[in-house]
């Protein structure tokens, strides 16, 4: 596959870009101290040997009332300019341009690890939290203003080729530029020369400051269907006024703001190339700025549509380079099939940074610890051994491949005609097939590293001992209890009424051997994509469901990677009710028995079949016949205890290191 447009080179002011691909700024959180250390370091030389023509370092708070996370770096401190130094000169080795974004999120602070107040440009709320924020005085204005000159200062005597002036998704300069947020009466707020005024001069002083050989780029975001944000047309106004001053070389248009966070990062339950609308509309108004699209764009495929197009110069993929940082050279050989490809699901890259830790990938275990693992490549082993995986789900497949990768001769056993195990029934919920193509990768790497895989094939400890292997990984997976049991109700071990039938698994609706009537009550106690994207594939083949949850709302833990709204809006335009803060005390002709854990009082839902999606229970039983027979075997992912699919994969990765 050709991908012509991606590696055409570019001139960006001083600098000539070797392709159009750009890892964007964002969060990892990885900072100790403030300081970015051998974490970040590892981190971002992954990408920049992975082929990234510029990599854009995240944020740089430019004043104590910016800070937004733990993670963040230390402001107005000469302190990082070393730190940062490590990093750029490693990454520049390998002919990638670096920038560092500045930003300062205005009202929508967090000042508990800020412990300033929030500023804006009128004292608005917050977004992020419950908090109001200070309208700024003409000092402060002048105070954030040398902040990001300062900033830059810092950044350039770093090794940074240059700053990106962070403006979206409703940070303090977007918060001057909206009349909602912005209802001053001085030469900072009314008309649209006031209202820009803070952003071009920032931007006009870092390039007094930095002279002409220093990169200034402008980081905006298009949030157009929410009626308080900036439209399109208001949007390349207020860029081309930029763009007429020469204050800026290239703009980044993201999607979503902090008035609609899940599109931010848009999920797959979001279509491919958000930013691309707006960077098309900026590139028709004829800047002399490069213009380059994010958001949701997934794949070289995808940026090369794109820039073929015309719509942007510039293509900003970022989890899809933390998902692979070698996607770049892996599609400039022409091998975009071994891609290992995004799933879009947000639930390591947000899902971490969300709660405050350091990122990582459900995909790419490796994504937060290169320092620790050597990157997302492989050492060989000193003595090959002959690997046994029992086990073709998740945890096997990536304990198979790695241990393969590293000279091992790996034979991989799976019970069913089919690898993935219960992974592959995620892919078959409604807009997942992106997992499934992730197993088909899985599969390719496989058979290119000449691993024996035996489909159909469940063994027994004696079967085990007959092969032989110098190393023996349980990867057998996980099963759903047959009791009914709920967290809920510790003192009911067992569903009443759950003998007489018509009680089924996901796993039994995922893999059709449920025979489901038309009302369904699904028990959804983990608040995650099991149940959630089990009860969509339900709905979306005409079943009326109710989902029971203790939880206060449905799919409480998607809140994490934030899909959990669209998520409830995709299920209630589906009819799906909702019954929250709710156990099951039986189940009969009549239907589901719940009581509210609120008040005790109970109600029959009216049902013909009832679905759980309550905690799987470990596969030991091969485990315990090997012991038994003093057969030393490691057990990983769900056969050690059933989690969520990063852990598997992170399991069978670091097994696979291991060995």
């Amino acid at each position: 596959m050709s991908f012509k447009h991606v590696f055409a080179p570019v001139q960006l002011r001083h600098k000539q870009l070797k392709n159009r691909i750009v890892f964007g700024a964002h969060t990892t959180n990885m900072a100790h101290d403030g300081l970015p250390g051998d974490q970040h370091l590892a981190y971002y030389l992954e990408r920049a040997l992975g082929g990234a023509a510029m990599i854009v370092v995240e944020p740089m708070p430019v004043h104590a009332a910016a800070v937004l996370t733990r993670g963040n770096f230390r402001h107005s401190s000469d302190d990082v300019i070393p730190h940062f130094a490590r990093i750029t000169q490693a990454c520049k080795a390998h002919g990638t341009v670096m920038i560092q974004q500045l930003y300062h999120v205005g009202a929508h602070g967090d000042w508990d690890n800020s412990w300033h107040a929030n500023w804006s440009p009128s004292g608005g709320p917050s977004y992020h939290d419950n908090d109001g924020s200070h309208a700024m005085t003409e000092d402060e204005i002048e105070e954030t203003i040398q902040g990001f000159v300062d900033a830059a200062v810092r950044c350039q005597k770093s090794g940074f080729d240059g700053v990106e002036v962070w403006a979206a998704y409703h940070c303090l300069l977007d918060q001057f530029w909206t009349p909602f947020s912005n209802q001053r009466s001085d030469q900072w707020g009314g008309s649209l020369e006031n209202r820009t005024r803070l952003s071009r001069e920032i931007m006009a002083r870092i390039r007094a400051a930095c002279g002409p050989d220093f990169i200034i780029g402008l980081s905006v975001n298009d949030d157009s269907d929410k009626p308080v944000c900036l439209s399109h047309d208001e949007m390349v106004e207020i860029v081309a006024l930029h763009d007429a001053q020469g204050l800026m070389d290239y703009v980044t248009v993201g999607a979503g703001s902090y008035f609609n966070f899940y599109k931010l990062l848009p999920s797959f339950q979001y279509a491919e190339n958000l930013g691309a609308d707006l960077a098309e509309r900026l590139k028709q108004a004829n800047l002399t700025a490069l213009v380059t699209a994010e958001a949701n764009i997934r794949t070289p495929d995808n940026a090369n549509t794109v820039l073929g197009a015309g719509r942007a110069d510039l293509v900003s993929i970022v989890r899809a380079q933390i998902a692979d940082p070698h996607l770049v050279a892996k599609a400039e050989r022409g091998a975009p099939e071994d891609i290992r490809g995004c799933l879009s699901c947000n639930q390591q890259c947000w899902g971490r940074r969300g709660r405050d830790y350091y990122i990582s990938c459900l995909v790419n275990p490796s994504a937060g610890h290169e320092y620790l693992w050597g990157g997302d490549r492989f050492t060989p082993a000193q003595t090959p051994k002959t690997v046994l995986v029992v086990g073709g789900g998740p945890a096997g497949l990536e304990c198979a491949r790695v241990a393969a990768e590293r000279g091992h001769r790996v034979i991989l056993a799976e019970a069913g005609p089919e690898l993935g195990g219960q992974f592959r029934l995620a892919g078959l919920q409604p807009r997942r097939a992106q997992i499934t193509d992730l197993i088909g990768w899985y599969e390719r790497q496989l058979r290119q590293l000449q691993v024996e895989i035996r489909h159909n094939t469940y063994l027994d400890a004696q079967d085990v001992a007959t092969i032989g292997a110098d190393a023996v990984i349980l990867a057998t997976g996980s099963a759903p209890p047959e009791t009914g049991f709920q967290k809920a109700l510790p003192q009911v071990t067992r569903l009443p009424g759950i003998e007489r039938g018509q009680v089924w698994s996901i796993h039994d609706v995922m893999t059709r051997a449920a025979r489901l009537g038309d009302h369904v009550v699904l028990l959804d106690e983990a608040g995650n994509w099991r149940g959630i994207g089990t009860a969509w594939h339900l709905a979306e083949k005409g079943h009326k469901v109710t989902i029971v949850t203790p939880d206060p709302m449905i799919g409480r833990e998607l809140a994490r990677s934030a899909t959990d709204f669209p998520a409830r809006a995709t299920l209630a335009g589906l009819g799906v009710r909702f019954v929250t803060e709710s156990a099951l005390t039986g189940w009969s002709d009549a239907g589901a028995e719940v009581v509210s854990l609120l008040t005790g009082e109970t109600e029959v839902l009216t049902a013909d079949s009832l679905v759980l999606a309550t905690a799987n229970t470990p596969e030991t039983g091969l485990a315990q016949e090997l012991r038994a027979m003093g057969i030393e075997a490691t057990s990983i992912g769900d056969a050690a205890a059933p989690r969520l699919a990063a852990a598997a994969i992170h399991e069978g990765r670091k097994t696979g290191l291991a060995l």
